[in-house]
């Protein structure tokens, strides 16, 4: 006799969710899911939770990396499985399950229920979640191109063919290129009548060339400045990742024959959104994340000097600056439908004309800064993986003029222009930071004069962002990404982009030339 959906949820809250999805959406989820949700939260609801969350989550990465004429490695990994999390005597508990079953995910479940109770023997203070709708949703990424359904023999025949164009350029001695696929398929349901599906599918695609000097040993590398983004193989295509190869490897060879940097100080940098998002992301989304501010994270970027008692009084930039956190943005990393609290993704300002204003939150975070709801910032890499505050896309609004990078070479009497991401560097408080990029433009009389290299820009973060005195607009805003951004103990990634149009800064240049090369 066939097991209906009413007998697979009699007596959970999530009975009515599956309902819901299946009229509303016409989707239904496998039976086998539904059991296993029912399963996981009357456990947990038995075993005394107040709370419960399951979250079956599948993860998959494949990546084909290319390094001159050969093919270096190509993986495909995938995980599978279910967590559930629980409170019980206001404590968190969690265990997960890489079998999709009703026993297993009863187990778990009973096993987080023991946590939880472990754990509130030692909390200094109770769990307190902010409201929040029971959400019943489907959410995907919009694709074109789904990159899974093309064989790996063609993305490497590709990424040869890129390499292949690179090592044509004179003087271009290596090259490397890759491609990483990634997919996140989750299914979210609670004990409040939450039941979300999402699938999310990003596109990681890279290459640099290396051009040597055979005479003096000297090196330099160009990176393709191009971007991480969500949706399919249409991403490559949108950003003219193979037409790019030629100019990249010309403009390697360039760079090596450039002079250093030689004029050293305080003066004007002028970044393109391919190298200001890094700053972006270390200088105001990683100070922005409240575990870090209150001192209970320091793992990987440490603690913050955005204190809440800077909240509201604290000029973080000029009145040019405004800054703020989203899950929405078209294309962005971090964009998705829900959090993996089942919190709808919306969009906030964390610096308001140069004002600190903001956090990024979680729904057990939001009382913390006595905010009614959260902000929908809660990420797990995997199921294996705890949900907490996790970054946002972090971006700089574009000015109201709308002013083009020629715009701001034409403003400039002495300065630099920087395109590309480089290597960076920041303090355990996120006050001094030094970064550098694949390309510098000397910037004489509101004219490009001449190609430098081995420069460095270095700044305070608060001194940096009111710096600021002029914005590209609406035309030039664009969006940087980090695949892979490490927090937590034990670490997890988080996926992040960050947009912003270019923008003129004041900071202490460097000279980076180092024995050997840069």
């Amino acid at each position: 006799m066939p097991i209906t959906r009413r007998d697979l949820f009699k007596a959970s809250a999530a009975a009515v969710a599956v309902s819901q999805l299946a009229e509303a959406r016409g989707l239904l989820v496998e039976a086998l899911l539904q059991s296993v949700c029912a399963a996981a939260l009357d456990a947990a609801k038995q075993a005394g939770a107040s709370y419960a969350d399951v979250r079956i989550h599948r993860r998959r990465n494949e990546s084909v990396h290319v390094r001159d004429d050969h093919v270096e490695s190509v993986g495909d990994v995938e995980t599978y499985g279910a967590g559930v999390r629980v409170l019980v005597d206001g404590a968190w508990g969690f265990s997960a399950s890489s079998r999709v079953q009703p026993k297993d995910v009863r187990a778990a479940a009973k096993t987080a229920c023991d946590i939880a109770r472990a754990n509130a023997k030692v909390l200094a203070s109770k769990v307190v979640l902010a409201p929040n709708p029971a959400h019943v949703d489907v959410w995907q990424t919009p694709l074109e191109k789904d990159p899974f359904k093309i064989p790996v023999a063609d993305k490497a025949e590709l990424l040869l063919d890129l390499t292949g164009e690179l090592l044509g350029v004179p003087g271009v001695k290596f090259a490397s290129a890759s491609l990483e696929s990634r997919l996140e398929w989750k299914l979210f349901a609670n004990s409040e009548g939450a039941l979300i599906e999402q699938s999310i599918t990003r596109m990681g695609p890279s290459y640099a060339a290396t051009a040597i000097d055979e005479k003096t040993g000297e090196f330099q590398s160009r990176a393709w400045e191009g971007q991480a983004r969500q949706g399919g193989f249409e991403v490559l295509e949108q950003q003219n990742f193979r037409g790019d190869a030629r100019r990249v490897g010309e403009e390697c060879v360039q760079k090596l024959k450039s002079p250093s940097v030689g004029e050293l100080g305080r003066k004007h940098v002028i970044l393109h959104p391919s190298n200001l998002w890094l700053t972006i992301h270390e200088s105001v989304g990683h100070p922005t994340e409240l575990d870090r501010a209150l001192g209970y994270e320091a793992n990987m970027a440490g603690t913050s000097f955005a204190t809440p008692d800077k909240l509201g009084k604290l000029k973080y930039g000029s009145d040019l600056v405004t800054l703020y956190a989203d899950k929405t943005t078209p294309g962005g990393l971090a964009t998705v439908g829900y959090d993996d609290d089942g919190v709808r993704t919306g969009r906030w300002n964390l610096v308001e004309k140069g004002l600190f204003v903001g956090y990024q939150t979680t729904r057990d975070q939001a009382a913390w800064v006595n905010e009614p709801a959260s902000r929908g910032c809660s990420y797990a890499q995997d199921h294996r993986s705890v949900p907490f505050q996790r970054m946002p896309n972090v971006s700089l609004s574009p000015g109201a003029k709308d002013l083009k990078v020629k715009d701001l070479i034409a403003a400039t009497d002495d300065g630099i222009y920087v395109t590309g991401q480089g290597s960076w560097s920041i303090d355990h408080q996120r006050y001094n930071f030094q970064f550098t990029g694949q390309m510098f433009h000397e910037v004489k009389k509101g004219k490009v004069t001449r190609t430098l290299k081995d420069v460095g820009y270095q700044q305070n973060s608060i001194d940096f962002w009111n710096s600021c005195d002029l914005l590209g607009g609406a035309s030039e805003w664009a969006i940087g990404s980090a695949f892979d951004d490490g927090k937590g103990q034990p670490m997890q990634s988080n996926p992040v982009s960050h947009g912003c149009p270019v923008a003129r800064f004041k900071a202490n240049i460097l000279n980076t030339k180092s024995k050997g090369g840069a």
